[in-house]
């Protein structure tokens, strides 16, 4: 029921509808930074900066959202790469320092579902062998010794392989990321 309310007033606002638009933004904020809090983990004034910037995004790809898909599916992937744009600018990991007072701090047992389906839906442009190699180096810590012995590799082709899988993920992400699948080059 959120999502068709918020669908409804996105689509109000981009047909012009100013106050649909603030209740738009008035609502979906502070489940946003619900979300950026869980997956930053940060300090309150980090997850402030990053929603700021979250909101920026969706107010200049507002017209990207497409009509026919959940609205909320669209905020929160906008929410998810400016999140993981300002961790990594930032160069720390999810820390989260006390001051002496209780914080609701995330919790890192919880596997995020979205994000083991998008690793699950980007391995799959992968050829398997480059798949395994992902999985059992990045995610099981595997060496790539130890790789190498169970695909009949040398050490020195995994890491290769690994290199070239890496690189090939990289750029899918950037091309499924909504902020800058809009700003490349029409072919």
């Amino acid at each position: 029921m959120r999502d068709a309310k918020w669908a409804d007033l996105l689509r109000q606002a981009n047909n012009g509808h100013r106050d649909a638009y603030i209740a738009f933004l008035k609502q979906v904020a502070p489940v946003l930074r619900g979300v950026i809090q869980a997956r930053s983990g940060g300090r309150h004034e980090d997850c402030e900066d990053i929603l700021q910037n979250v909101l920026i995004a969706i107010h200049e790809k507002r017209h990207t959202w497409r009509e026919n898909e959940p609205v909320s599916a669209w905020l929160y992937a906008i929410a998810r790469y400016k999140t993981i744009d300002a961790l990594r600018k930032s160069g720390r990991n999810r820390t989260t320092a006390f001051d002496g007072e209780e914080a609701q701090v995330a919790d890192d047992n919880v596997i995020d579902p979205t994000a083991a389906r998008d690793l699950d839906v980007l391995l799959t442009r992968l050829d398997d062998t480059s798949a395994a190699i992902v999985r059992q180096i990045k995610l099981q810590g595997l060496t790539a010794e130890e790789v190498g012995a169970q695909l009949n590799m040398t050490p020195g082709a995994v890491r290769v392989a690994l290199h070239r899988a890496m690189t090939q993920l990289s750029a899918a992400v950037a091309e499924d990321d909504p902020e800058t699948a809009n700003q490349k080059a029409p072919t």
